[in-house]
């Protein structure tokens, strides 16, 4: 007899507010978490191809600024394509750390396996989307990139260590609402699948 999948109240609200984050930080420059990942990954992708679409339509005969929208436009398969691929690898690699850090320390040191896992995920991140995204793409010079590069792993670092305060309360508000802490202890990290 199988156990009954278990609900949570807040886990649709989460992960609406995870989605929107991600598209919107495209825009402007495992477990329950694999959900969570894919359903980024598929905002992203419907953004992409609406990009596309938008450069790709005809313009009003009054529209005259075409020009504007195919520079801002233009690139966005590129971009989307490596942002899709860095934010899989950073993102599947960030929960990896977090689960098996959380194992490891027995659920111990939660601000530490936060910006552990940060860390982890966005130097994944960060080393994959600037090269596939801005590398001689005329977009920037390649000498930038490097720079960028880094600077953008430094940057998403410290966001998350000021919010640390803010993000361990609210962890600790949602397991207590949902009552649960679940620790990843026979998980299968494939990527490749929506199975708990």
């Amino acid at each position: 007899m199988q156990a009954k999948a278990r609900t949570y109240k807040y886990f649709d609200l989460v992960m609406v507010a995870f989605v929107v984050v991600l598209v919107c930080s495209n825009l402007i420059g495992p477990a329950k978490a694999r959900r969570v990942i894919w359903s980024g990954f598929a905002a992203l992708v419907f953004a992409a191809v609406m990009a596309a679409v938008v450069v790709a339509l005809p313009p009003a005969p009054t529209w005259e600024n075409q020009k504007v929208y195919e520079i801002a436009f233009g690139n966005t398969w590129r971009i989307a394509g490596a942002s899709m691929i860095a934010y899989f690898c950073g993102e599947f690699v960030n929960s990896y750390v977090l689960a098996k850090m959380k194992v490891a320390t027995e659920g111990r040191y939660m601000r530490t396996r936060f910006v552990a896992s940060t860390v982890a995920g966005e130097a994944v991140d960060s080393s994959i989307f600037y090269p596939l995204a801005f590398w001689n793409s005329g977009i920037m010079p390649n000498e930038l990139v490097l720079t960028l590069m880094v600077s953008q792993f430094i940057a998403k670092t410290l966001v998350e260590v000021a919010f640390l305060p803010l993000t361990t309360r609210i962890v600790t508000a949602l397991k207590k609402a949902e009552h649960e802490d679940h620790y990843d202890r026979n998980t299968d990290f494939n990527p490749f699948t929506l199975k708990e």
